[in-house]
């Protein structure tokens, strides 16, 4: 990262290409909407993850609040939720009524402990949702015995894991359910988008039924989403991005573009607009990206694997898949002693991502969210000590290796760090 780059972790996904995408659907508006992009889409993507059905969504956690709905998830249930994870998913459970049961992770890749989650299952568990984390699949096998044996429906959530494998199948395609993200920092970006997918006919018909009944997405909010998207592509060029992401900090909540996470998501209250289909022109751009996703996650992979080589030359814990996995990051997990001074010494040279500071990422408190503090002693300590690199197409293997060199003094100290820390 010489000669005055500074490599940019967010927007490092889109193209040029879709840039003059974004910008013809900004010209012409009439397409924006609504247009066959969107079930071009679905279809792509139901074969992609190796199902029959797709729905589309204006994000991941509209498709999560209607997959529950169609679940008949309601008042007096319980759902199964991971943490470490995002509020969204804890409030998509919360407006249907249903209480959120937060189940710990396990130490060594942050996935659901399935021992734990077998041990909070009441009578009103209805259903589990199995977070693949940061791109690591959980352990299938085990969340489908658990889910068989205790009668409950399985949603994978894999907004982090587009591309990832388990046993050769794809994640996404081993539950009941699954939902995908495509907001601005996932491994295809929308700026903003999600989508539900199933095997099950029935349960399919019920989500286009739901989506049929959201909303249309306001145009102004969609012209928003494609100027950021542009804006983004723009400014997060590496050689750029030192200035730019200076300009986004002194703004902070005033910057005009919309912001992934409402005030009222944060607190924990419903938006008044929460029910939105994705846009046509959101679509166009996702298949796009979906035809460049086996480049996009080879080379995923390729940077992860010098992150974790070089980790495990420092005697550093790295995240462990289980066998049969194959993970597709959509960021690089590392558990280092102090975040604050990580954070300091790689600002030369990229904006290091914090996923994630809390157990719910972006809750003004976890209590609002009903989360009761010291209850997951791993996913907090999980929020004391986790950072993230890039694996996005734009980092080079020499940018990660540099990355490498600047954080070796803050991860080789302790070998089994991650577990030490962890233990309650």
């Amino acid at each position: 990262m010489s000669g005055g780059r500074k490599l940019a972790l967010l927007g490092g996904t889109t193209s040029w290409g879709d840039s003059a995408v974004a910008l013809r659907f900004l010209l012409q508006s009439r397409s924006a909407i609504e247009g066959p992009a969107i079930a071009e889409y679905e279809a792509v993507f139901a074969r992609l993850i190796g199902v029959r059905f797709a729905s589309s969504f204006a994000a991941g956690r509209v498709g999560l609040y209607g997959l529950l709905r169609a679940f008949d998830v309601g008042a007096g249930d319980e759902v199964l939720v991971p943490v470490p994870t995002h509020v969204v998913v804890a409030n998509a459970v919360r407006y249907t009524g249903a209480r959120p049961v937060y189940v710990d992770c396990q130490p060594d890749n942050w996935n659901m402990d399935l021992a734990e989650a077998a041990r909070r299952v009441t009578p009103r568990s209805k259903a589990l949702i199995l977070q693949h984390t940061f791109g690591v699949p959980a352990d299938l096998d085990a969340a489908l015995r658990l889910c068989r044996d205790q009668g409950l429906r399985l949603i994978e959530d894999c907004v982090h894991a587009l591309g990832a494998t388990y046993l050769g199948r794809s994640i996404g395609s081993f539950g009941d359910a699954a939902f995908f993200s495509t907001e601005e920092t996932k491994t295809i970006s929308t700026t903003m988008g999600g989508m539900i997918v199933t095997d099950d006919s029935l349960l399919a018909s019920s989500m286009r039924a739901f989506r049929d009944e959201c909303a249309l997405p306001d145009p102004s909010a969609t012209r928003g989403y494609l100027l950021k998207l542009v804006v983004y592509h723009v400014l997060t060029q590496p050689r750029l991005h030192r200035y730019s992401r200076a300009l986004y900090e002194a703004l902070g909540q005033r910057q005009p573009l919309p912001t992934p996470t409402s005030s009222d998501e944060v607190h924990g209250r419903r938006p008044s607009r929460y029910e939105v289909r994705l846009a046509n022109s959101q679509a166009a751009l996702a298949l796009r990206q979906l035809r460049r996703l086996r480049a996009n996650i080879s080379h995923r992979r390729q940077i992860a694997q010098i992150y974790e080589t070089g980790l495990r030359a420092l005697g550093a814990a790295v995240a462990q898949a289980p066998p049969g996995a194959e993970p597709a990051f959509v960021r690089y997990p590392v558990w280092v002693e102090d975040r604050q001074a990580a954070v300091r010494a790689l600002k030369p040279y990229t904006v290091l991502g914090t996923w994630f500071t809390s157990v719910l990422e972006e809750a003004v408190s976890p209590s609002y969210a009903g989360y009761e503090g010291g209850s997951c002693p791993h996913a907090e300590a999980a929020a004391r000590h986790l950072v993230n690199l890039p694996t996005h197409p734009r980092v080079r293997p020499e940018d990660a290796e540099r990355i490498l060199r600047v954080l070796t003094p803050l991860v080789h100290r302790r070998r089994v760090a991650l577990w030490e820390e962890a233990q309650p």
